[in-house]
This record gives C-alpha cells, sequence and structure tokens, in this order.
C-alpha cells in the first residue's frame, strides 16, 4: 500500500477491496473525549471568536455537523466507528490504565514509555469545568447540544457526561 504512505493519498480514494485490506493491515485506535470537554478544551484554547462560553456553544450548534471544525465535530462523523472497527478505543481520562494495556498487547514495556498521567486530577478538572460551563447554558441550548452529540452518546460509554442527562 505503498500510495497510503503519502500524505496526499485519502482512504477514501482507494476502493473497496483495498480500502478493507488496508485498513486490516494495521491496528486501528481510536481516543474518544466526552463531547462536552472537547468543546470546554476548544473554547479555553481560544479557537472561537465568542467572549462566553454560551455563545460558543451557539456558534457550534449554528455551524452544524457539516460545516463545522473538527475541534468540535462529533466523532462518529470523523472517525466512522460503525465502518471502521477499531481494535482499541482509548477515553479521556482514563489514558494511563488504557494506554499501559495497549502497550503490553503490543509487546512494548508500558512502565518505561508512559509519560506521568494524572487522569484523576485531570477528571476532576473537567468534572468542574462542565458543571460550571454547563450551567451557562440555556435549556434549549442544552437540549440541542444533547441532539447534536446524540450518536457519540450512543457510541461511546459518557455516562457521566453531562449532556447524557
Amino acid at each position: 500500500y505503498r500510495r497510503l504512505h503519502t500524505k496526499e493519498t485519502r482512504l477514501s480514494e482507494f476502493n473497496q477491496t483495498d480500502i478493507k485490506a488496508v485498513l486490516g493491515s494495521y491496528t486501528k485506535v481510536l481516543f474518544v473525549r466526552d463531547p462536552l470537554h472537547r468543546l470546554i478544551a476548544t473554547f479555553l484554547q481560544g479557537m472561537g471568536t465568542s467572549p462566553s462560553f454560551s455563545s460558543f456553544v451557539q456558534e457550534v450548534l449554528d455551524s452544524g455537523t457539516h460545516n463545522g471544525s473538527v475541534a468540535w465535530k462529533p466523532l462518529v462523523s470523523l472517525c466512522r466507528p460503525c465502518l471502521i472497527q477499531y481494535d482499541y478505543v482509548v477515553m479521556f481520562g482514563f489514558l494511563r490504565q488504557e494506554l499501559g494495556h495497549l502497550l503490553r498487547r503490543a509487546g512494548l514495556p508500558a512502565g518505561s514509555l508512559l509519560p506521568e498521567l494524572t487522569d484523576s486530577q485531570v477528571q476532576w478538572t473537567y468534572r468542574w469545568l462542565s458543571e460550571q460551563m454547563f450551567s451557562e447554558l440555556s435549556a434549549q441550548q442544552k437540549k440541542q447540544l444533547s441532539h447534536f452529540y446524540r450518536w457519540d452518546l450512543a457510541a461511546f460509554p459518557f455516562s457521566s457526561s453531562f449532556l447524557s442527562d
């Protein structure tokens, strides 16, 4: 699959037989994150032009799934988990545990290759940020966001997400 190793080649340029063969030759890992956490991170990084989280969320909702940024598009529209059989799905917030398992499965020494990850602190921080920022949204925005990310919420176990409520 020499063509695949060039930057310009997209998987969609191959026929179905070649796509299946190419995907079968790789270990496929999908990293997923609560959609609300992705929105918060994007907002805090200044990727939106809005002065408030509520107005940023409205920009996201107005952009729709087809015109939105990769930073906030639903994961199912980006990664196609229903079409591609991923070998591993790694949840943000459990990186140390899951990456260690992934490295051991690959036959690599997990302890020496993993950076210091403070998952519990990250989870607590995002829980607090989610509570604060979610409370800024109107009931209609909350409902629209849940609908916007409905397929992500159905495909991945984001059971503690505010959007699942």
